[in-house]
């Protein structure tokens, strides 16, 4: 009898310490699949928040023209880094913490949603302004090139209106006088040359007095009658003439006539000569004349 009760406790109490050993190993597998699942976990986070911080760089490269938008995208970053840093001294078992980190994460995230929304609306509004400050450049240079044609057109058009209004000597006649005023076909006779002209009709030319000059130039290109002091205004400077006479213009045909005096001691050569008319600044003609001895 005692030795079935002791079998018997022999058996139960083999079954129990079976049961222990059961359910510890139980408990150890259970154990170690939780904390490789924390592992697992951690490495996880940790990746997402190494991930998280590769974009906050690839955005620190854009060009981003909002300098407190800037800041806030920089401040953010550095907690990224500060909280990846604090992740990777962690342990896999301090779930809690762990937990936290977590929640910091999405915390982090939804900010950056934020600012990536603000970014690619501040990118959107640069491009549009871009666009406008292109087709703005472009409507000016087509307002200054046609404001150069217009000043193009319009100094063509005074040049026009100027060269309209210019008076034109349209004939010349040159008659050698000897020292009585009488006509003389000897060169070596002549004492004064008369030159007949005619002004042509013009009604764009203001009508009144008139300063006409003349220069008569010998074969050589010397100017006949140059003295010191008779000069006349000539595009940018002064040149000096032979004769000069006070007309009255009033828009018709004018008949004039102008002398040119030789001195007793010129000699007139044989040769082709030439008389130039100016007046108000212009050359209004050029006759050559040809004189024989």
């Amino acid at each position: 009898m005692n030795k079935k009760v002791v079998y018997s406790v022999a058996a139960v109490l083999v079954l129990i310490i079976a049961g222990l050993v059961y359910w510890n190993l139980t408990q150890r597998r259970e154990l170690n699949e939780i904390v490789e699942q924390m592992v697992i976990e951690k490495e996880e986070l940790q990746e997402e928040y190494e991930d998280l911080a590769i974009q906050f760089d690839g955005y620190q490269q854009m060009d981003i023209r909002n300098d407190s938008l800037q800041d806030l995208l920089s401040r953010e970053q550095q907690r990224v880094q500060d909280l990846l840093e604090e992740l990777r001294q962690t342990k896999a078992s301090n779930a809690r913490r762990i937990a936290e980190l977590k929640k910091e994460l999405a915390t982090v995230r939804a900010v950056m949603k934020d600012y990536v929304r603000q970014i690619d609306s501040l990118n959107a509004t640069n491009a549009r302004l871009t666009e406008e400050n292109i087709q703005v450049r472009q409507e000016n240079k087509e307002v200054k090139t046609r404001n150069e044609q217009l000043t193009r057109d319009n100094t063509k058009l005074t040049e026009t209106v100027t060269r309209a209004s210019m008076l034109e000597v349209t004939a010349c006649k040159t008659t050698m006088l000897n020292k009585k005023d009488k006509k003389t076909r000897i060169a070596s006779h002549a004492r004064k040359l008369q030159f007949d002209y005619e002004i042509a009709k013009n009604i764009t030319c203001t009508p009144g007095l008139k300063n006409l000059y003349a220069r008569v130039m010998t074969p050589d290109g010397v100017l006949i009658g140059e003295e010191e002091g008779k000069v006349f205004p000539f595009e940018s400077g002064e040149i000096p003439y032979s004769m000069t006479q006070e007309i009255e213009y009033s828009g018709d045909v004018y008949a004039g006539i102008c002398y040119c005096p030789l001195e007793e001691e010129y000699s007139v050569e044989k040769g082709v000569y030439i008389i130039e008319f100016f007046c108000e600044g212009n050359m209004i003609g050029s006759y050559p004349f040809e004189l024989k001895k």
